[in-house]
């Protein structure tokens, strides 16, 4: 009789084990230092279970400040249908159309090489002040080794609008390009310089902006034609 009650004890005890509790969404009711844990050892056997978190798999992550912004901008590029063109179809369209390419690279790399043609505004710049939250963002820049730490051009609409007018037609292109389309890695697509610069343009009023798919490193690698600032120059001089 006494293993007879000893089993019918066993099998009316609850358990509470590491794995009996390890989907329950109770997981964190139960005070480790109560009796009932006690007596299961949870505190020895399932410390670590009780930092664990049962997520629906319809829950996602909360989007990050920068991820808002680009989706913004993403939503607005889509609303006034800025297009994107392979280089090959950019490079007709200048031929043959009047296109313009605006790359909005560094001064650096657009003097080291760029379409013949292309016009450069660049949307972002050299740190150029010293203030105290300007030496902070250098320090900042620094720390992750770089040491040409860059800001937005607050100058880039005035800067286009003196070269190029609303009705202008218009190419961004950058180093990589970027793109609005949706991929499964990707659902918002992936924001670059150009697909910035293309949003501020339409924006402040530009009717004809088309942006350039794959970048510059695509233009250069499919050997398209290229130009060097520097060759520019030595030509004038002749």
């Amino acid at each position: 009789m006494l293993a007879s009650a000893a089993v019918a004890a066993a099998i009316a005890k609850p358990s509470l084990s590491c794995s009996g509790l390890r989907f329950s969404s109770d997981l964190n009711s139960i005070p480790p230092s109560s009796p009932v844990a006690a007596k299961a050892g949870f505190r020895s056997s399932c410390s670590a279970a009780r930092s664990f978190r049962v997520r629906s798999a319809a829950t996602k992550p909360a989007k990050s400040p920068a991820e808002e912004d680009w989706k913004t901008k993403r939503e607005l590029l889509l609303q006034k249908r800025v297009r994107s063109v392979d280089v090959k179809e950019a490079l007709r369209l200048q031929k043959e159309n009047n296109f313009v390419i605006l790359d909005v690279r560094p001064e650096a790399e657009f003097k080291e090489a760029h379409p013949p043609g292309a016009i450069n505004v660049q949307i972002y710049r050299l740190i150029k002040e010293w203030t105290a939250w300007d030496i902070a963002r250098r320090a900042a820049f620094a720390f992750f080794g770089i040491f040409s730490g860059t800001e937005e051009n607050p100058e880039f609409i005035q800067s286009v609008e003196s070269k190029l007018d609303k009705d202008a037609k218009i190419i961004v292109a950058c180093s990589t390009g970027g793109t609005t389309k949706p991929s499964q890695n990707l659902p918002e697509g992936q924001q670059s310089r150009s697909l910035i610069a293309a949003y501020l343009l339409v924006l402040n009023g530009y009717k004809n902006v088309y942006h350039l798919e794959g970048g510059l490193y695509t233009w250069f690698k499919e050997g398209l034609p290229a130009a060097a600032a520097a060759a520019a120059a030595a030509a004038e001089e002749e």
